[in-house]
């Protein structure tokens, strides 16, 4: 296995630099992994491929406003931050530019994009692999201060900072979306549920490490990233009557997967038992660092939601082991053919 067997050419005028409007709009290149069988559909005709007593598993995690921008007091060098993750103790991991002028014990001014207020950190530490710790004032929430953290691939403005959250967004903590996510509208959930589908939320909070290509030749050199996630014992619950029954899981988006994927391997699942006879869903709260690559089981999730993703990435990777590489490169190119958008505003899949 190869990191180059992962990579594909993508013409730029298919980056998508606008979401769909409405959201179900989008268009929906259906997978079918046993025959191979494409199908081109509009995204809200998902609901016609899902089943009652289905469970689709959905992130709630919410982005934060997390890039901020300032200045040094006294120098007015400015200084642009992207907030990570907030840590046990209250700081801030944050990526910073330019990096080689913000050293430890730098003081740095954001001022809100909203209303121009200012808030101060103090840079508490440089981090072995380069973010920084940043310490903000007392009793100011720093997100108020910030704006949406757009990929770079995307160069238009949002017309509203929503259009880059979920519909179901509940808890804030993620550096980027749950893309897969942002195809979905009120009135589509409402229907799934009419319908039989049980909908059940995990929250996984995204970093960027996600995003960021493989750069080894060979994919298992690569020290996966790790991200948040909770798995609330209610949720845990619902997982297990579903397996017990012999109902399907259909995760929408990688993060979705990763979380269920590691919730069911803490809890004792073992490859090639049916549902039925694996052990009871276990709540859990903390980090994950779960790598699928081609050749690793899928123990849980039976269908999968979700966007075109960059080429050489850990999350083509993902998808690649659900469906396989071939079929999964043999999908994109005719999406590349057919002109469907790309990346985080582009269009989704269904593998199923």
């Amino acid at each position: 296995m190869r990191t180059a067997d992962f990579d594909y050419d993508l013409p730029l005028a298919l980056i998508a630099q606008t979401p769909a409007e409405p959201r179900d709009s989008s268009r929906l290149l259906v997978v079918h992994r046993d025959s191979g069988e494409l199908e081109h559909r509009t995204f809200r005709d998902i609901v016609g491929y899902l089943q009652p007593g289905d469970v689709l598993v959905r992130n709630d995690s919410r982005v934060v406003p997390a890039r901020l921008r300032g200045e040094r007091p006294g120098t007015g060098g400015k200084v642009e931050a992207l907030l990570l993750r907030r840590t046990p103790a209250g700081a801030w991991e944050a990526l910073v530019k330019p990096a080689h002028r913000v050293r430890q014990g730098a003081v740095i001014a954001f001022r809100s994009a909203l209303n121009g207020s200012a808030v101060t950190a103090t840079v508490e530490a440089v981090l072995p692999e380069g973010t920084r710790l940043l310490r903000f004032d007392d009793g100011i929430s720093p997100e108020h201060h910030g704006e949406a953290p757009l990929p770079p691939y995307i160069t238009t403005p949002l017309s509203s900072p929503d259009r880059y959250q979920t519909v179901y967004a509940r808890e804030e903590g993620s550096a980027a979306a749950p893309t897969a996510g942002l195809h979905f509208t009120d009135r589509l959930l409402a229907e799934l549920e009419a319908k039989g589908v049980e909908v059940v939320s995990v929250t996984l909070h995204v970093g960027l490490d996600t995003f960021r290509p493989v750069r080894h030749d060979d994919p298992r050199e690569h020290g996966i990233h790790q991200e948040y996630y909770t798995l609330a014992a209610a949720a845990a619950a619902r997982l297990s009557h579903a397996a017990a029954e012999g109902r399907r899981v259909i995760a929408v988006g990688t993060t979705s997967v990763r979380s269920v994927e590691d919730a069911v391997r803490r809890s004792g699942w073992q490859p090639g038992a049916p549902h039925a006879a694996q052990p009871p869903v276990q709540p859990y709260s903390g980090p994950t660092s779960l790598y699928l690559l081609p050749g690793s089981p899928f123990l849980a999730v039976d269908a999968l939601i979700t966007n075109f993703h960059l080429p050489r990435t850990t999350l083509l990777m993902l998808v690649s082991a659900f469906a396989g590489r071939e079929l999964v490169l043999r999908a994109y190119a005719e999406a590349v053919r057919l002109r469907y958008r790309f990346y985080s505003f582009g269009d989704a899949l269904l593998l199923i």
